[in-house]
């Protein structure tokens, strides 16, 4: 299938499915007395009522920058993976499960640099003055990033990164559809349902991996990652793991959809204009 419907389909859910991502990463950047934090519709009015509606869109360029690599790498390289592991032959479930894998950790490790300008670019307005990076655009900000950190702070955050992008990917495709004893002939329905449930799952099984990421990618210091961790649950306890739960899973089901419903019936579409 073309690239050029992938691009769409990416797109369209990177600008739908935005001001999600960006309440979800304010929640999970915020620090608290254990793990307790403001709600998602306390974020979401706090950012309309700080600097408008259009504030909901801070950092776009930095998601959907993020979508046309990390998505399409991890996208496009599936199929591909997946038929050079099984060698012309019927694909066992471990082969799925490592094809899944692999370009999910390819996808991740493409889009790291745009995942940590989202980061920053959305959590932003949430510090003080002195410490905000004021990235003008993903294009700006990419070039800050390498003259202020040099080529290490693209990597920034890439192992909690790459390890959400394996789990996150594995269970999508490879799980994608889990259901189908049920009898359902192939259809839309079955694409929504299926691509539902994967994605409530998938919240869950990501969360701590993905808020993880979010702040060490939002920090400027030379914390590692387990210092991080460990101030993280001495303060604020495990249940700080699972903060921005309830975006992450409204996002991701709209997303899932958009991404697998979409891209089916758009490559459906393609096939019958050949």
């Amino acid at each position: 299938m073309c690239h050029f419907v992938r691009l769409i389909v990416i797109t369209v859910a990177a600008c739908v499915t935005h001001p999600l991502d960006l309440t979800k990463l304010r929640m999970q950047t915020m620090t608290s007395h254990n793990g307790a934090g403001p709600s998602t519709l306390k974020v979401i009015r706090q950012t309309v009522a700080l600097t408008g509606l259009r504030s909901l869109y801070t950092g776009l360029s930095a998601s959907v920058l993020r979508q046309m690599t990390y998505s399409l790498v991890r996208l496009g390289s599936y199929e591909g993976i997946k038929a050079w592991i099984s060698n012309g032959k019927k694909t066992t479930a471990g082969q799925l499960l490592l094809a899944a894998g692999i370009a999910g950790g390819l996808g991740g490790i493409a889009g790291n640099p745009a995942d940590i300008l989202l980061v920053r670019m959305t959590t932003d307005p949430l510090k003080p003055l002195e410490s905000r990076h004021s990235y003008k655009n993903v294009w700006s900000g990419l070039i800050r990033l390498v003259r202020e950190e040099g080529s290490r702070g693209l990597t920034r955050g890439l192992m909690p990164n790459t390890v959400r992008a394996i789990l996150m990917n594995t269970y999508l495709l490879a799980n994608g559809l889990p259901f189908t004893n049920i009898q359902l002939q192939d259809s839309l329905l079955l694409h929504t349902i299926s691509s539902s449930l994967a994605g409530t799952v998938a919240t869950t099984i990501c969360s701590p991996a993905d808020v993880i990421k979010a702040r060490v990618m939002a920090s400027t210091s030379s914390s590692s990652i387990i210092g991080i961790l460990t101030k993280s649950l001495r303060e604020e306890g495990p249940l700080f793991l699972f903060k921005g739960w309830t975006p992450a899973f409204i996002r991701l089901a709209p997303n899932t959809v958009l991404l697998f419903v979409f891209l089916e019936q758009l490559k459906n579409a393609w096939k019958f204009t050949q």
